[in-house]
C-alpha cells in the first residue's frame, strides 16, 4: 500500500542523496488531472474534457506511471471508498464534470471516513499566540497490547476561547506530571523517533516543546485514517470522557481496515455511462 512516511523521506536537498534514495526507495508517478498538453493550457476546459485528454495521453503508460481510476457511478465510488482504504488511500475526491481547474481554490470535495476513538490526554503544547495562557494542542495516546502508552497524534481544532479554558482546566494535571509519566524518558532522549516534541526536517523552526500531564484524562476525538500506528492527520476534539478510565484507551478499539493491493486500485480504470 501507500507509505507516505517513506515518500517524505525521499525529499532531500542534496542531489547525491536523492539519487541514492531513488534506488533504495523507488517512487511512482500517479496522474489525476491535466493542466497542459502539447504546450496548450487546458485549465479552462471542463473536468470531463481534461480527463478524456489525460486518459488518451496515458493510454500506453506503464509502471511506475499510473492513472487514478475515475467513475461517474456513485455506487462504485462508494465501493472504492471502502475497499481502497486498505491500500493506504484515506478517501475519494469528487469533482464537478463541468468544473474548470481553479488554482488555489478548493473546487473539489474530499470524501473521507469519519471514525472516533477515546484517547488518553498525556500532554500538551502551548499555542504560539499565548504561552502559559493558550493551549495549542493536546497530545494523544493509546495503549498497545504490551500495556505501553504510545503517542498516536494530536488534536488542535480549538477556538481561542476554548484554548484559554483548556489551559485552566488542565492546570492541576501539570503538577508532578513527570514523576511517573510513561513518556518521561523522552524529556532527555537522544532517539527522537517517537518523541512528541521531536524535531524533523518538516518541522524546522517550529516550537514543538511539550509538557506532560498526569495520566487521568480521556477525550473522544474524530479521525479519518491511520498511517501505521498513528493518526495520519490531526484528530478533531469531540468531548471529554470522564466516565472512561485511561487504561481502557487501547488500540483494539480502532476499526481494522481490510488490506487491499495497490495495483488493483490503479487497475480499476474509468467508468462512465454509455455515450459520454
Amino acid at each position: 500500500g501507500l507509505d507516505f512516511d517513506a515518500l517524505q523521506m525521499r525529499l532531500h536537498p542534496a542531489a547525491s542523496r536523492v539519487a541514492k534514495l531513488a534506488k533504495a526507495t523507488p517512487a511512482s508517478f500517479v496522474a489525476f488531472d491535466l493542466l497542459a498538453a502539447d504546450g496548450r493550457d487546458v485549465r479552462a476546459l471542463p473536468q470531463r474534457e481534461r480527463r478524456t485528454s489525460l486518459e488518451r495521453l496515458l493510454a500506453g503508460a506503464k509502471p511506475p506511471i499510473y492513472l487514478t481510476p475515475m467513475t461517474t457511478d456513485r455506487a462504485l465510488a462508494s465501493d472504492w471508498l471502502t475497499r481502497f482504504e486498505g491500500a493506504g488511500l484515506d478517501g475519494v475526491v469528487v469533482k464537478p464534470e463541468n468544473g474548470t481547474y481553479e488554482p488555489g481554490k478548493r473546487a473539489m470535495i474530499k470524501v473521507k471516513h469519519a471514525r472516533t476513538a477515546d484517547c488518553v490526554v498525556a500532554g500538551f503544547r502551548w499555542h504560539k499566540a499565548g504561552k502559559n495562557r493558550l493551549v495549542g494542542s493536546l497530545l494523544l495516546g493509546l495503549y498497545d497490547d504490551k500495556g505501553a502508552l504510545q503517542h498516536v497524534g494530536v488534536t488542535s481544532s480549538f477556538t481561542m476561547a476554548m484554548r484559554e479554558q483548556l489551559a485552566i482546566e488542565i492546570a492541576p494535571l501539570r503538577e508532578r506530571a513527570l514523576d511517573h509519566h510513561p513518556w518521561r524518558d523522552w524529556a532527555s532522549a537522544d532517539d527522537m523517533n517517537r518523541m512528541p516534541g521531536g524535531q524533523s526536517r518538516w518541522s524546522a523552526g517550529k516550537d514543538l516543546s511539550w509538557e506532560p500531564l498526569r495520566i487521568e484524562r480521556v477525550c473522544e476525538v474524530k479521525y479519518d485514517h491511520m498511517q501505521g500506528d498513528r493518526f495520519r492527520h490531526a484528530a478533531v476534539f469531540l468531548r471529554w470522557r470522564p466516565d472512561k478510565p485511561p487504561s481502557d484507551c487501547r488500540y483494539d478499539q480502532l476499526e481494522v481496515t481490510t488490506p487491499y493491493e495497490l495495483e488493483k486500485v490503479f487497475g480499476a480504470g474509468s467508468s462512465r455511462p454509455a455515450g459520454r
